[in-house]
């Protein structure tokens, strides 16, 4: 990738444990591929535990805590998902209202699998078409989203623009297209 993210700060949201460690790490990689700049951003200092599924994986250090840090201070957000991060996320009102200033502020949000149970508790979804791991798609509709089953779904309905995908299996398409979205975001 070229250095289409050149001066821009990507906050990547998650929970002190139960991130999914593939749709964290290969979406970080590819910002920094990309020239961007990659910000760990969580509940608590110290370090968040990866799992591969249900299995620990790595731990990984973290950059700063949501109370700590606005949607001002970033270019864009990525949302992991995994099963238990978007859960636990959206139940400490401080990440909920991170999540939601992005969309208050018009800044893009990218958000795989799981994740977007985060964006249905920041009430963000409603008139919005998303993808997600195919269990959240009654969760969306409740919320006032249209769920779509594809590999990749690109929301520009409102002041800032939706990425979403499905699973790991999409990652690359996520990547491709969220990079792509932050680059053309501010710009004029």
């Amino acid at each position: 990738m070229s250095n289409t993210l050149q001066g821009k700060t990507i906050a990547f949201l998650v929970a002190p444990e139960g991130v999914e460690q593939i749709e964290l790490t290969s979406p970080w990689q590819a910002v920094q591929e990309a020239g961007g700049t990659p910000r760990l951003i969580s509940l608590k200092e110290g370090r968040i535990q990866a799992f591969n599924h249900l299995d620990k994986a790595d731990t990984f250090a973290v950059d700063a805590v949501v109370r700590d840090v606005s949607a001002g201070d970033f270019d864009a957000l990525v949302l992991p998902g995994g099963v238990a991060n978007p859960d636990f996320l959206r139940t400490d009102g401080q990440a909920v209202s991170f999540a939601a200033d992005f969309f208050s502020q018009g800044k893009p949000v990218a958000a795989i699998c799981h994740a977007p149970w985060t964006l249905v508790e920041a009430d963000v979804v409603r008139g919005r078409t998303l993808t997600s791991w195919p269990s959240l798609r009654t969760d969306i509709r409740n919320a006032g989203g249209t769920w779509v089953d594809e590999e990749v779904k690109i929301c520009d309905s409102g002041p800032n623009v939706l990425v979403t995908s499905r699973k790991p299996d999409d990652l690359k398409a996520f990547e491709d297209t969220f990079v792509n979205v932050f680059a053309k975001a501010g710009a004029s």
